[in-house]
């Protein structure tokens, strides 16, 4: 299997290179013989350490598939940086910026010294931690046992019928979109109209900013006390205004917005802060010249603020997106511990469910990786769909 999975990998890796060193009017043969190398070389990048088990006689299909799917990615991962070096080897194109800066460093020994201590710490903090975390996701460990078990791909595989889990990914999703939407939206109106000249501006801009200083646990706690079912300040307002209250955080329909209202409010100050710097940065010529062409107030909003506020629109949608699925998770852990019935459980608390809470590190790592492929993608996708949406400048 190993040889035959090596001779299929670099027949398509020497088809796609030498259709693309044909179509750049290059030598084909060398692009078939670059092609094999680095298609074999990536099917390598994941089956050998994982000495291709997925494709065992007594794995299920699901096992099968994500070992496709896995050499696929190592193909990708291998050849498309070789492409990119060899082309422009061939057209003589630079690596890099070309010309000497001035304050460049004209040697590379005194760049490496100065880099050398954030190097170290990345390696030590960051780039081993992640990589001990793939080699955990192909172990049965348990947290506190010294043994483990090598068990190939089966923590991301039992994935598949885990409603659990399921549900865990349509409760992130959901609660992320709704915490970006009407953050963003939210923020936008609030600094337009702080940015309108009104006298104190600056003491009533600092008092909106403010809240984005507070950790996400201790926004948690606040909305603890706000949310309260027996004795909370917004059910006794409900109560003595409108004669009815909400069970916030007993209800597995109210709880969600719980913590989408609390995680919105942790992040309002550092939307504010962008959109009344973009503010700031419009032309007012701009807007003179749409009142003069007979635009109101809304339709000059719409049509000149937003587009030049795309931008920092989409900073916002990254920098939010990330928050809702990474940092709510202290919100969630004060506010409802991933309850009622695992209603506001995300992804990243259920990390801490499966790893913290049940010991098992094997799961926890899994998930975490998938949690994290899914954050890139989402990342990715929004970067090669905003190109055509986002304007800058004027």
């Amino acid at each position: 299997m190993p040889l035959v999975i090596l001779a299929a990998a670099a027949l398509i890796g020497a088809a796609i290179m030498g259709v693309r060193f044909q179509r750049l009017k290059q030598s084909v043969m060398f692009g078939v013989t670059l092609g094999a190398l680095s298609g074999a070389a990536g099917s390598l990048l994941f089956m050998l350490p994982l000495n291709y088990c997925t494709f065992e006689p007594e794995r299920k299909p699901a096992d099968f598939v994500l070992g496709v799917l896995l050499i696929a990615l190592g193909m990708v991962i291998v050849m498309v940086p070789i492409y990119w070096l060899v082309i422009r080897l061939l057209q003589r194109q630079p690596l890099f910026a070309s010309g000497f800066l001035q304050g460049a460093f004209k040697g590379w020994l005194m760049p490496i010294v100065l880099l050398l201590p954030t190097l170290i710490i990345l390696a030590l903090f960051l780039y081993y931690p992640s990589l001990d975390t793939f080699r955990l996701s192909t172990l049965l460990a348990r947290l506190g046992a010294r043994r483990t078990v090598f068990i190939c791909v089966d923590n991301f595989t039992s994935l598949v019928g885990d409603s659990q889990y399921g549900q865990a990914v349509l409760t992130t999703f959901g609660m992320s979109i709704a915490i970006v939407v009407i953050g963003l939206g939210l923020s936008l109106l609030i600094a337009t109209m702080a940015y309108l000249p009104i006298k104190g501006a600056r003491i009533y801009r600092t008092l909106l900013i403010w809240p984005y200083a507070i950790s996400p646990v201790v926004a948690g706690v606040i909305f603890l006390l706000l949310f309260n079912p027996a004795g909370g300040i917004v059910n006794y307002f409900l109560n003595g205004v409108f004669g009815f209250t909400i069970p916030w955080l007993n209800n597995p329909t109210a709880a969600p917005w719980a913590v989408i209202i609390a995680s919105v409010w942790k992040s309002l100050g550092f939307n504010i802060l962008f959109y009344i710097a973009g503010l700031q940065n419009v032309p007012k010529d701009l807007i003179e010249a749409g009142s003069i062409d007979g635009a109101n107030a809304l339709q000059r909003f719409r049509h000149i603020v937003i587009p030049l506020l795309s931008p920092i629109t989409f900073f916002l949608i990254i920098t939010n997106m990330t928050y809702a699925f990474f940092e709510s998770f202290g919100t969630i852990d004060a506010l409802t511990n991933g309850g009622p019935l695992h209603a506001t459980s995300t992804l990243m608390y259920r990390i801490y469910e499966v790893g913290i809470q049940n010991n098992d590190l094997g799961k926890a790592s899994a998930q975490s990786i998938i949690l994290f492929v899914m954050v890139i993608g989402l990342t990715l996708i929004q970067f090669r769909s905003a190109d055509t949406r986002i304007t800058y400048g004027a």
